[in-house]
């Protein structure tokens, strides 16, 4: 088989591409039986089903190694303008690469270091991160990140807006209450922690404002919260109307709407 037709198939998603179609669900298929596993283990019954356990794991951490594996030397059809050798280098240095990596190779560190097995099982958890995978198999969760990518200065903006709002509530909270409940309000931190909750959510009950004054300016706060919630979503929810008109031009024009070609 040919190395671009490799690439194609564990990289390219095109719905004709029944190969590609049929990796896509196996690498997704292993991805969530790992997850069920890893939560399954938890459980004292899960005793019984150890050796069960283990096989199923390392046939995904062989399929997960060969899938590093074919990415990674098809990594120059990734990054054309790159050489061999660069191409490889940023996908294992990409976020995409290191999950990949880490998916599999606490695994190995065993058979290298037998003394710290007990402690390299704790790695393993990082096979959770491929969950982050999920979202290159399909069109409805690579959407998001799409989206992200595309209001990522405007995101960038309102998270910074919300950073400053927290910091000045945490600060005047600080003075209204630190005389009334030194114990609680001891620091700005602890005033940090007030302002977000009261600005993310509803708050938890554990820290509250007793005098007049705070009490004033926390359910000024809480309301000045919710808008600071709405900016966000609304910039999210403009993108997502924005990437699904662009997929629909595409899709009505015959283009795929992740590599532009002419299909």
């Amino acid at each position: 088989m040919k190395k671009k037709r490799i690439f194609e198939i564990i990289q390219i998603r095109r719905h004709a591409d029944i190969v590609s179609r049929l990796f896509d669900f196996t690498i997704v298929s292993a991805i969530l039986l790992n997850l069920g596993l890893a939560i399954f283990s938890t459980f004292d019954r899960s005793i019984d089903y150890m050796p069960i356990i283990h096989k199923i794991e390392t046939v995904s951490i062989v399929l997960f190694t060969i899938e590093y594996g074919l990415r990674l030397w098809t990594a120059n059809y990734l990054y054309p303008v790159l050489s061999k050798g660069s191409a490889r280098l940023k996908y294992a240095i990409s976020f995409t690469g290191l999950v990949d990596l880490f998916s599999f190779f606490p695994f190995y560190l065993p058979f290298f270091f037998p003394s710290g097995t007990v402690a390299f099982r704790v790695f393993r958890v990082i096979r959770i991160f491929r969950l982050f995978r999920i979202n290159n198999y399909y069109d409805s969760l690579n959407l998001i990140t799409d989206v992200l990518k595309s209001k990522r200065q405007q995101l960038l903006s309102s998270i910074f807006i919300i950073l400053v709002l927290m910091t000045a509530a945490s600060l005047v909270m600080y003075n209204l209450e630190h005389d009334a409940q030194p114990d609680v309000f001891t620091d700005a931190f602890s005033a940090f922690w007030w302002a977000s909750s009261s600005l993310l959510t509803v708050g938890y009950g554990d820290i509250y404002p007793v005098t007049l004054a705070g009490k004033f300016f926390g359910m000024v706060i809480t309301f000045l919260g919710v808008g600071m919630v709405a900016i966000p979503t609304g910039i999210l929810s403009a993108g997502f109307v924005e990437q699904l008109t662009v997929i629909q031009h595409k899709k009505s024009n015959n283009y795929c709407p992740h590599c532009g070609e002419k299909l």
